[in-house]
């Protein structure tokens, strides 16, 4: 059944009213009638079933029938920061990242970025990224739709940083030396509700002196296993271990 988000919490109302691109989509696209059903996620995170009472030329209304009780959401905030890549790869980190329960993607400018961000025509793109989260997470039944940000630079990344509980860095030297108990010894200690956040570099890794500076301002510097990632599947990786570790074992 498809998913639609909407953007106001829930106040209590037995009804909601949907128009522009979702009326369109149900409408136009899927064809749904009065008497078909779909799946609505308040901005506060509560879901529910909704049957379509009535259709006009630019909106529709529906009625809430049915919460739904399963909370699809990871139990940690997790954010994922990717060095700016190249081509499409930072929209299939979002989507699949969103899928695999992410709340928050940060690109940030790093040495090594290859792409050179235009700040006034990257409106556009961050909009694009934003759309490519929002989809995934209807795709995947999730209670929330991630935030994807502007790319900002490391000092900013740093800032930001502080906010979580524990912060973690993806480092090719690392795991060519063959590290490779920090990572999984941060998913032993990290506790229900708290927050990670965890960078990765673009291609060809973080620098030396971003790896420093990230050690400096407490990120501990992990490798993910014996082979190294491309900067696309890093986070996927990181993603599917957080998800085993505290879906699948709990």
């Amino acid at each position: 059944m498809q998913r639609y988000f909407i953007p106001e919490p829930y106040n209590g109302e037995d009804k909601v009213i949907l128009h522009g691109e979702q009326f369109h989509h149900i409408v136009r696209v899927l064809r749904m009638k009065e008497g078909d059903s779909f799946y609505i996620v308040f901005k506060s995170g509560e879901a529910a079933i909704a049957e379509i009472q009535e259709i006009s030329n630019e909106e529709l209304a529906a009625a809430i029938v049915e919460w739904e009780h399963s909370y699809k959401e990871l139990p940690i905030d997790v954010a994922i920061v990717s060095g700016l890549p190249k081509g499409d790869k930072l929209e299939l980190i979002v989507q699949k990242g969103t899928e695999l329960g992410a709340n928050h993607f940060v690109p940030f400018i790093a040495d090594r970025s290859i792409v050179k961000w235009d700040e006034k025509k990257g409106t556009k793109k961050v909009e694009r990224w934003n759309k490519i989260a929002l989809e995934a997470a209807e795709q995947s039944h999730r209670n929330v739709v991630p935030i994807v940000d502007a790319p900002i630079k490391l000092k900013q990344l740093l800032e930001l940083s502080k906010d979580y509980d524990y912060k973690l860095a993806a480092f090719e030297e690392s795991a060519k030396k063959g590290e490779k108990s920090a990572f999984a010894a941060i998913l032993q200690e990290i506790q229900p509700g708290q927050s990670v956040m965890i960078a990765f570099g673009p291609e060809g890794g973080l620098s030396e002196k971003e790896a420093a500076m990230f050690e400096e301002n407490g990120f501990i510097l992990c490798g993910l296993g014996p082979r190294i990632l491309r900067t696309e599947t890093a986070p996927l990786y990181a993603l599917s271990a957080i998800s085993y570790q505290f879906e699948l074992l709990r």
